[in-house]
């Protein structure tokens, strides 16, 4: 059950970086070999909006598997 727990905290915790990253525009994050590919792509506004809408889903999903795992034990 600590491993479920521990990967949801990595699920949340990778999201809120990304929207942190993307609402204060971090340079050391956008210039970045991996992500360096998206801002190429489209621009680095839209590669901002990118990664908000990929930390929040990995944030969503972080939480509601919380949420199931923590109900799944409690039933």
């Amino acid at each position: 059950m600590t491993m479920h727990y521990i990967i949801q905290a990595v699920f949340v915790l990778t999201g809120l970086l990304s929207v942190l990253a993307s609402l204060f525009d971090w340079d050391w994050f956008f210039t970045a070999h991996n992500s360096r590919f998206v801002v190429e792509s489209v621009g680095r506004t839209r590669a901002r909006w990118f990664y908000a809408a990929i930390g929040l889903l990995l944030m969503a999903t972080g939480t509601y598997f919380f949420l199931a795992t923590a109900a799944a034990y409690t039933a």
